[in-house]
């Protein structure tokens, strides 16, 4: 598998498209063996109208300033929605060097606000999926979302956040294809490289899901969850970008109004809050009576 740093991330991102196309899929006959998965580029390169070789070229990352008709065209044979297209041309277009600036670790004081008063689980993210404020029903609903913790690393490495969730496979990999997306094209920041690498190694699961390269757009999903106190759960997780340029994002769960999914999440709400419980854990924020929140 190329690791993150890898130049070619146009050639990688087609290649792996490919491989998940099959001739069926497209109308294609398909006689004989076939030594590769998915489609030939040959065959990829005919139905978007160019040579096999420049196909080739594109693939391999000897030409990297493909046009949008070609892209484009090639979308249409991946069957690519507007999100993975959108991303594919992202991946072309050329990326400016910048100085990177140091990573902010404490959120805004509006959205720190926010998690203390919204009265449902909540936390927030950075871009590298790195857990950087959290309120106390969202640690008593998942207990990983705490301070300090990376999301991706405990959905594939702890054995305890993958029994929290009935469809844990499915979260993950929904959880992978938003965060990939989330990256584009800028996949140099130190902390992603370290987190992937160590996935990598660490998860055959999610060397999979890494290889689809998957993305997706990160808003609502539904996430079923077992939870120990309270029982079954069916979640919406709804996520909002923080403002700021430090590609930090608030996500919330919450429950129809009404529903059995509500009553236990109020319930649990219920358990949580009690005198000496911290609200929120939000480093370098202080509470209404002025004692400090460090997490």
């Amino acid at each position: 598998m190329r690791d993150m740093p890898e130049e070619n991330l146009l050639g990688d991102y087609l290649r792996a498209r490919r491989e998940l196309v099959t001739p069926q899929d497209i109308g294609l006959p398909a006689h004989g063996m076939r030594r590769v998965p998915g489609l030939r580029r040959e065959e990829v390169a005919m139905l978007a109208g160019i040579s096999s070789d420049y196909y080739l070229r594109l693939e391999q990352g000897r030409d990297r300033n493909p046009s949008a008709q070609v892209l484009d065209a090639l979308a249409r044979v991946f069957r690519l929605d507007d999100t993975a297209t959108g991303y594919l041309h992202q991946l072309a277009a050329p990326r400016p060097r910048t100085r990177r600036r140091p990573r902010r670790r404490t959120v805004p004081p509006a959205t720190a606000q926010l998690l203390r008063t919204v009265g449902l689980p909540a936390f927030v993210t950075d871009r590298s999926l790195d857990v950087v404020a959290a309120n106390a029903l969202a640690a008593a609903l998942v207990p990983n979302v705490r301070v300090g913790e990376n999301r991706l690393r405990s959905f594939f490495l702890d054995p305890a956040e993958q029994a929290l969730h009935t469809d844990w496979a499915h979260t993950a990999s929904r959880c992978v294809a938003a965060f990939r997306r989330r990256l584009g094209s800028d996949v140099d920041d130190p902390r992603v490289v370290r987190i992937v690498g160590e996935l990598s190694l660490a998860s055959e699961e999610f060397r999979r899901v890494w290889a689809r390269h998957d993305v997706r757009p990160p808003g609502n999903g539904t996430i079923g969850m077992n939870h120990p106190q309270v029982g079954r759960l069916n979640l919406t997780m709804s996520k909002l970008d923080v403002d700021g340029p430090d590609g930090m994002m608030l996500a919330l769960y919450h429950a129809e109004p009404g529903t059995e999914d509500a009553e236990r999440l109020a319930l649990l709400a219920s358990l949580t809050a009690g005198p000496g419980r911290r609200p929120v854990d939000v480093p370098g924020v202080r509470g209404a009576d002025g004692s400090p929140r460090t997490g």
